[in-house]
């Protein structure tokens, strides 16, 4: 094999693709996949409505009425279905009778004086603090699409930044801001500054949803691309599991979000041994830096022999058929025939799995256990799903998987709502498996963009497709504004988009066995003839 004609992937298997450096790469990537959950899922507990009253006057020693349930009944209207009202009340107390709303409207106020909350299984959310109830739900809501906007900002900026500055440098800027913003987000003196602090705070994780996956997989051979994406996905599901567990034991929400940002101080002192993508560099011309993380994987695999063919020379080289000519833009994405393909279809799936996903994840309602429990399986089922994604992913192909789990994703959901309410049992199982299956779809879609984007173009790509998919999450919560409209609606809709991107996921290519695409040259010639294609990059280059 002649010098001239290395790539970066020989280079790779020079240094070893696969041994203790990508392992340990792996391990210290882990911190922010577990972070993630950790914060996307957090409303579920931060900002959950316990049972709720209008504050009542105390009690009269004289009264007749000293039992606590018939002074409940006195100063609260009943709904139509029979519960005591959590919104309204008498302005005096009534005789005890079934009087409902509707009857003695004139006597019957907004909580005057505020409400009273059962605090058995929270002793505090940003509900009950700012009394986000009732009229004020709306803005209890809107916490999380808020902090998804923030998330999709933030996946434009830091596609784009670390396209230009490099993995690692946007990686310490992610860590520190995020940590920086969640310590002010637990002292927040009002909701505004509150929203305002979540909201940066989105922006800031995202740098690692868009970060981590491709300084994985740019240190990896094609062979262990697969499995090591797939098991470093696990830690997410851990980030799930350990949140009910961290929720279960801190029932504040200050305390609770104070406990999920101070990871980050260990995040930030691992990036001393996190490496460089050495890719990213070659495409920068960085050569030396390049050598030197390269020198070091090759040391720690136990490649001694490595060192002859990694010359400043040798390297150089390969950097002249990878140097990026100018910086990467969003546009390069759409410019040529099959970017363009490969963009819209992914930007179609990235937003339907999104939706679908955290849709299903922010709903722990009716399936007959308390969120705790149903936050621990809803995490559980995810690790063999993961398992069955990547056997499915080697033997079957990243399409056929993708397709599969969307699919598999609506069919859940629109049985579950078949269902005749009684059959809770049928109905919790049908509702694991959702999640299942949206989890599913969720690992596979991110391993199966990274490796359809070039080097050049990989941050930016992530970075687009992640602000759609962030668009996505951040409207899932607002679907539940429906169940006004058709109880059911809000799942018919994360089903509906989720067979809609099963059919748009049938349209990419298959990545397979493929060695990651280097430049978009790499990309177009897999469709185009060589007259044709020699057009297409003059005109992009034009």
């Amino acid at each position: 094999m002649q010098v001239g004609g290395m790539g970066f992937e020989e280079i790779l298997k020079e240094v070893g693709g696969f041994g203790r450096f990508q392992i340990r790469n792996v391990m210290l990537l882990a911190l922010p996949r577990i972070l993630l959950p950790l914060n996307f899922l957090l409303p579920v507990f931060i900002a959950a409505v316990p049972t709720h009253h209008c504050t009542l006057p105390a009690q009269d020693p004289l009264d007749n009425l000293t039992q606590e349930t018939a002074w409940l009944e006195a100063y609260l209207p009943r709904e139509l279905d029979g519960s005591l009202s959590s919104c309204y009340r008498y302005l005096y107390p009534q005789p005890l009778s079934n009087t409902t709303r509707g009857e003695g409207e004139d006597q019957i106020v907004p909580c005057p004086e505020g409400w009273d909350y059962d605090q058995s299984q929270f002793y505090s959310t940003i509900a009950t603090q700012w009394d986000l109830v009732c009229e004020r739900k709306g803005l209890n809501r809107a916490v999380t699409t808020f902090f998804f906007i923030g998330v999709l900002v933030g996946a434009v900026i830091f596609g784009y930044l670390s396209d230009r500055f490099g993995r690692r440098p946007l990686l310490l800027v992610a860590y520190v801001s995020t940590l920086a913003l969640g310590l002010v987000s637990t002292i927040s003196v009002s909701y505004i500054m509150f929203v305002i602090t979540r909201s940066l705070t989105g922006v800031a994780l995202a740098g690692f949803t868009i970060i981590v996956l491709p300084l994985e997989l740019e240190w990896l051979d094609v062979r262990h691309r697969t499995i090591a994406g797939v098991f470093s996905s696990t830690f997410w599901s851990g980030g799930v599991m350990l949140l009910a567990l961290i929720s279960y034991l801190i029932r504040d929400w200050r305390w609770l979000l104070l406990a999920v940002t101070l990871p980050c101080t260990l995040g930030i002192l691992s990036l001393w041994w996190v490496p460089e993508s050495a890719r990213w560099l070659m495409t920068q011309g960085r050569v030396k830096e390049a050598q030197l993380y390269l020198l070091r994987c090759a040391a720690l695999n136990g490649r001694p022999q490595a060192k002859e063919k990694l010359s400043i020379e040798a390297l150089s080289l390969v950097a002249d058929g990878e140097k990026v000519v100018r910086r990467p833009s969003y546009l390069d994405l759409f410019r040529t025939p099959r970017l363009r393909h490969i963009s819209l279809c992914c930007m179609v799936v990235w937003f339907s799995v999104n939706f679908s996903y955290y849709g299903l994840s922010l709903d722990l309602s009716g399936l007959g256990l308390n969120m705790y429990q149903t936050q621990l399986l809803f995490g559980a089922v995810e690790v063999p799903s993961k398992m069955i994604v990547y056997l499915s992913v080697r033997y079957a192909g990243r399409r056929f998987t993708e397709v599969g789990a969307l699919l598999g994703t609506a069919l859940t959901v629109g049985t579950s709502l078949l269902l005749p309410s009684g059959l809770m049992a049928w109905r919790l199982v049908l509702s694991v498996a959702g999640k299942g299956f949206s989890e599913a779809a969720f690992t596979t879609t991110n391993l199966f963009t990274s490796e359809l984007y070039p080097t050049v173009l990989r941050q930016t790509g992530l970075g687009l497709t992640a602000l759609v998919g962030r668009l996505g999450g951040s409207l899932a919560p607002l679907a539940t504004l429906l169940e006004g409209t058709w109880p059911p609606l809000p799942k018919v809709t994360y089903g509906g988009v989720a067979l809609l991107a099963s059919a748009t996921a049938l349209l990419l290519p298959e990545t397979r066995h493929a060695e990651l695409p280097e430049t978009i040259q790499d990309v177009e010639k897999k469709r185009t003839d060589p007259q044709k294609e020699r057009i297409n990059l003059k005109l992009l280059q034009d």
